[in-house]
Formats: structure tokens, sequence, C-alpha cells
């Protein structure tokens, strides 16, 4: 896949969602946009686009739903990926973005999520979950879900 063909649009408070969508990046040689400099017009030139944020309240960062949003109709290849205090919902998380994201014409060839520190209310006294995550092993499986992504284009 060549450059600038994948664009991943993603926001983060704690930095966690950063080091996974740069883990992805890596593998689909994809550029790496922030939800505030995104430009539409420039995702018209790309193949696939990846959405990703951490989990606040249940869903996608309210930045990445207000741009999804403004999308106009578009048919794309796409994924969605979160770090979250509990990532095993993922199924419930990805829910909302999904299907905005399926209104607009995107296709969704899959979604990853993995733990990330997680200091919101009452978690912030206690210091926090997941400490030290997304860790090396998070990384190594936002990759593996980059790979098995990359497949699926080439199917």
């Amino acid at each position: 896949m060549k450059a600038n063909k994948c664009i991943i649009i993603y926001d983060t408070v704690t930095g966690n969602t950063t080091k996974i969508a740069k883990a992805i990046a890596q593998v689909l040689k994809a550029k790496l946009v922030r939800c505030g400099k995104c430009r539409i017009k420039e995702l018209g030139k790309c193949g696939l686009i990846g959405f990703g944020s951490g989990i606040y309240a249940m869903k996608h960062h309210k930045n990445l739903l207000k741009l999804v949003d403004k999308l106009p109709k578009m048919e794309k290849k796409a994924f969605v990926f979160s770090t979250a205090g509990s990532p095993a919902l993922k199924f419930v998380w990805h829910i909302q973005l999904k299907q905005k994201l399926m209104n607009k014409g995107f296709e969704i060839l899959g979604d990853f999520s993995c733990k990330g520190f997680d200091n919101f209310g009452p978690f912030k006294l206690v210091g926090g979950l997941n400490k030290g995550r997304p860790n090396k092993k998070d990384i190594l499986k936002a990759k593996e879900f980059a790979r098995m992504i990359k497949q699926r284009i080439r199917a």
C-alpha cells in the first residue's frame, strides 16, 4: 500500500491511542492525523481510513464522532480502533462509530481495542487502572491487526 493511500484519524487525551495509532500506521504505511487537523477533502485520495480514540463515557472521543458527522457520503474502506479501561466490551464501545461510518457509505474491515491507562472518575482515587498500558504486547497485537487489515484489502 502506497503512502497516503491510507490515513489514520485519531484523537487522544492521555497518549494511549497515539501508541496504537503509530503501531498500526507503521504496518500500513499510513499517514497519521489528529482529529483537529484533518482536512476532509484529503480523505478523497485515500482508499483506507482508520478512525480511533480512547473510550470516554462508553464511546469514542466526541471530536472523532463530530468529524465523522461532517463527512460526506463516500465509498471507502475503514477500520476502527480504541484504547479503553475495559476493551473486552469493544463490541459495545465501537457500535456508535461503526454505525455512523456505515451510514456514510464506509465498509468496515475490522476493529481493534486494547487496554489503556484509565484514571477517569473514581479510578483516579486509586491511581488509575491499567498502568503501563498499552504495553509492548498491546502494540504487537495492534500490528497483527494492521496486517490482517492489509490482507483484507488484498483479498
